[in-house]
């Protein structure tokens, strides 16, 4: 029984090559993956590579410029509170005293009278009159013709008093969301995002959506900040979400920690996120080979001269930096991390040695500690 175990125990030992487990690949095996099946390139990084990335202008996914509305948003519309003030030189209807010159003259400011679902307001002496779709000085004319003949020469002014019509919804990721009024020289996506307080997270993990109808209209709130004409008017009745949707990079290998985290606001380059990831492990990390495994826009590729095709998510691309170099870390200073990038770092082959001789070191002991207790038995 004994002579078996020790057997088994001896065949794992000699198996132990294959068998060891890995926190990843080797940097053999990603190599192989790109020489032998082609299933990505492998990028060799060095500062020039990083700067021509760079170079490459950001692709914007989605745009808001099919938005844009000139649609008006002065006009009265249901249920907005009107404040209606006639004045009356004659004095006839709204007068309430006479001058030396015998002239009376009266000035009468109604409450605010609210328009119903036919588009009207109610004002003495002269019955409903439609305001609906008028701006506040033609809905003053319209109130004047409907007194013209009730009261002597009328003067009429008409402001909005509350505007319910006129108005977009705000949610999401805002400070204070609900409803927002527009008017004529606040109707712009980022009028309406400042006065709902301001986006509540960092604008570069912020998408915002416009659905208006059955449409739906979508853009980073980067190019809104930064692009004249995604900064468009809109119409009431829009509703307006911002999503918070966060920038993440994973990180594996011989790292100091195996996370996946949160982008910061700004830039974030290669030698910030490994210092985020707590470095490279000093005793199992090989230095020559620090991978970031991406889905690379088809125009870098091109820049970059690969020839490697695009799937759908973008062309599959491994970049190698050697931060064995002192060069290399000013090539990790400017190399810039893009949302769902993954960092790894394979084990030195150094470390996969020891790896295995651990291992080899724990088994033997076993068998020995099993040899001892057998032939203590036997006796």
């Amino acid at each position: 029984m004994t002579r078996s175990l020790l057997a088994l125990l001896i065949a794992s030992i000699l198996a132990g090559c294959s068998t060891l487990p890995r926190d990843g690949p080797s940097n053999r095996a990603v190599v192989r993956g790109a020489t032998e099946n082609a299933d990505y390139a492998i990028v060799d990084l060095d500062y020039a590579a990083a700067e021509r990335i760079k170079a490459v202008a950001d692709q914007t996914f989605g745009s808001l410029a099919g938005a844009a509305s000139l649609a008006p948003v002065d006009v009265i519309g249901e249920g907005d509170q009107l404040a209606i003030a006639i004045y009356e030189p004659s004095g006839a209807l709204f007068g309430g005293g006479g001058g030396n010159d015998g002239i009376r003259s009266g000035n009468q400011t109604l409450p605010a009278v609210v328009v119903d679902r036919n588009g009207n307001v109610a004002v003495p002496f002269a019955g409903p009159v439609r305001v609906s779709g008028l701006t506040t000085t033609e809905a003053a004319g319209a109130i004047r013709r409907a007194l013209i003949g009730r009261v002597g020469n009328p003067q009429v002014s008409v402001t909005l008093a509350t505007n319910v019509s006129n108005a977009v919804t705000v949610l999401g990721e805002v400070k204070q969301p609900g409803r927002a009024p527009l008017s004529t020289n606040a109707d712009t996506i980022l009028d309406v995002i400042a006065a709902a307080g301001g986006a509540s997270r960092p604008s570069q993990d912020v998408e915002v959506q416009i659905r208006r109808g059955d449409q739906t209209f979508v853009a980073p709130l980067t190019a809104v900040t930064t692009r004249f004409a995604e900064n468009i008017r809109l119409q009431s009745g829009d509703q307006i979400n911002l999503v918070y949707q966060p920038r993440r990079f994973s990180s594996f290998g011989a790292l100091g920690a195996v996370t996946q985290q949160d982008m910061p606001a700004g830039d974030l380059t290669l030698a910030d996120a490994l210092s985020r990831s707590g470095g490279l492990n000093d005793g199992a990390a090989n230095a020559r080979s620090v991978l970031i495994f991406r889905f690379e826009r088809p125009e870098v590729a091109q820049a970059l001269g690969l020839t490697q095709p695009a799937t759908p998510k973008g062309v599959p691309v491994v970049y190698r930096l050697n931060l064995e170099e002192g060069v290399g870390f000013f090539t990790a200073s400017s190399f810039l991390i893009q949302p769902n990038d993954i960092i790894y770092a394979p084990r030195a082959l150094s470390a996969e040695v020891g790896k295995f001789f651990g291992l080899v070191q724990q088994v033997t002991r076993v068998v020995y500690d099993l040899s001892v207790t057998s032939t203590l038995n036997n006796n």
